[in-house]
C-alpha cells in the first residue's frame, strides 16, 4: 500500500461504506509523508501508540455512509499491517534509530531569581515565573 486511496479502499472491501468514511483516518496515518517522503515516515504514526492517537482524535467509532459503526482502532491497525506487515511499537522504531552526539545534548537552564516556577500540569500554567533565564550550551 502506498496512498491512503488504496488504504480506503482496502477498508471498504472488508467493512463496507464509502472511500470518503475512511480516507479521514487513512490521510491523518501518511500525513507525516509532509515531513520526510519515505518510508521513515511512518516511524511517527505506524505503531501501536499511533493507533490509539488516532481513536483520540477520530473517536473511539466512526460511522459509515451505511449506518454501520467501525472502530477507529480497527481502521488504523488495518492501515499499519497493510504498510508494515505487524504492528509495531513505538520502542521498536525507536531501537532502529541510531544515535548521534547533538541528540543527547541539552542546553542548560539556569534560574536567576530565586522565585521557582511552578507548572500545574496539564494546564502547563506558569505561576510564579523567574524573571530572568540565561541558557548556556554544555557539552
Amino acid at each position: 500500500m502506498a496512498h491512503p486511496y488504496h488504504h480506503a479502499l482496502s477498508s471498504v472491501r472488508k467493512w463496507g461504506g464509502a472511500i470518503e468514511d475512511y480516507a479521514c483516518v487513512h490521510n491523518w496515518f501518511d500525513e507525516s509523508k509532509k515531513i520526510i517522503a519515505d518510508f521513515r515516515h511512518r516511524a511517527l504514526r505506524h505503531h501501536a501508540e499511533g493507533i490509539f492517537m488516532a481513536e483520540t482524535i477520530f473517536g473511539s467509532t466512526i460511522t459509515l455512509s451505511t449506518g454501520r459503526v467501525i472502530p477507529v482502532r480497527w481502521i488504523g491497525e488495518q492501515h499499519v499491517r497493510e504498510d508494515l506487515g505487524f504492528i509495531p511499537s513505538f520502542a521498536d522504531w525507536v531501537k532502529a534509530i541510531r544515535p548521534e552526539p547533538w541528540m543527547g545534548r541539552a542546553l542548560r537552564l539556569e534560574v536567576a531569581d530565586s522565585r521557582a516556577a511552578v507548572c500545574d500540569f496539564p494546564s502547563i500554567a506558569v505561576e510564579a515565573a523567574p524573571t530572568t533565564l540565561v541558557s548556556t550550551v554544555r557539552g
